[in-house]
């Protein structure tokens, strides 16, 4: 096990604010997904529309772990001196607002 010591203050602070701008993502897709579902009027399809809220709602819950997930291995490499691990979240939050991207376009263009 490598011998960990203090990271510079800065470099943690920096690891909180990317924390916290992943969670104001993840709050703005839960907020989304609500008003989706509660503002939104119906698709043809009916359970379209309800379809795409738990679309957001779920990313939004994957999004809170994984950041959280990846602010701990971030620290925790930081003080160990170790290369920073590859962001997990980057490719998960960019295939799924473009899922959920095509199909309400696709709703809006079809449905």
């Amino acid at each position: 096990m490598s011998e960990e010591h203090e990271p510079d203050y800065r470099f943690t602070l920096a690891n909180e604010r990317t924390f916290l701008a992943w969670m104001r993502t993840s709050i703005a897709l839960l907020a989304g997904g609500i008003a989706l579902r509660e503002l939104v009027e119906p698709f043809s399809l009916r359970w379209a529309r309800t379809a795409l809220a738990v679309a957001a709602l779920a990313l939004s819950l994957v999004l809170a772990v994984t950041s959280y997930t990846r602010w701990a291995t971030v620290q925790q490499a930081m003080r160990r001196g170790a290369p920073l691990p590859r962001p997990l979240a980057v490719p998960v939050l960019a295939t799924g607002i473009t899922a959920i991207g095509v199909a309400a376009a696709l709703l809006v263009l079809f449905a």
